[in-house]
């Protein structure tokens, strides 16, 4: 599967964009935060990609950023929420503001991205509320973006250890906070667990 395409941008239009890679001109379908992130025609940008496959169709989804891609693939989980309804509220919401709808039950907040209606909304902030806790932010907090694999083993020993998910992540993003990017995993857990329980 095509996990990441680095390239020039080639070309845009209102929900895609044509990547240029060696060559190759791919045509991914993105959000409009990540049309605008990946900058002019002809500037070198990053994309992280999810292959969609169905029946009659091939379609390759771009984001600027992982947890973006995350949140994608969360919202496409929820019955009723297709491709273009999922670009559509990460459209309208930042990783950060969709996180925070769902911890908090915010329906409203998500019904605010074109085609979701409140019925759908409600339906998306319940079943992705425990989830909420365990994708990186995206942009609210830079305390509170999950980087690496041993930020992600944290929270899963938090977890094992009875923490709710948005309780153990939000205690590792703290942690992270203060101990810097470089962090080992012990000491995450250590700081963590402190945060987590007081």
């Amino acid at each position: 599967m095509i996990a990441k395409l680095k390239g020039l941008l080639d070309e845009t239009g209102a929900d895609w964009a044509v990547i240029d890679v060696a060559g190759v001109g791919y045509l991914v379908h993105c959000s409009a935060r990540t049309l605008s992130a990946l900058g002019e025609v002809g500037e070198s940008c990053t994309v992280y990609t999810d292959l969609q496959v169905s029946e009659n169709d091939m379609r390759l989804l771009g984001f600027a950023e992982s947890a973006e891609r995350d949140w994608f693939r969360l919202l496409t989980q929820v019955q009723g929420v297709g491709s273009k309804v999922a670009l559509a509220i990460l459209s309208a919401l930042s990783t950060g503001e969709l996180q925070q709808a769902c911890a908090n039950g915010d329906a409203a907040m998500v019904a605010r991205a074109n085609g979701v209606g409140p019925k759908l909304a409600g339906r998306i902030v319940n079943e992705l509320k425990d989830k909420a806790g365990v994708v990186p932010r995206g942009g609210v907090e830079p305390a509170a973006q999950l980087s690496g694999s041993s930020s992600a083993d944290a929270v899963s020993a938090l977890e094992n250890l009875g923490f709710k998910p948005v309780v153990a992540a939000r205690a590792v993003a703290a942690a992270q906070g203060e101990l810097g990017e470089g962090a080992s995993e012990g000491d995450l857990i250590r700081v963590a667990l402190k945060r987590a329980a007081g």
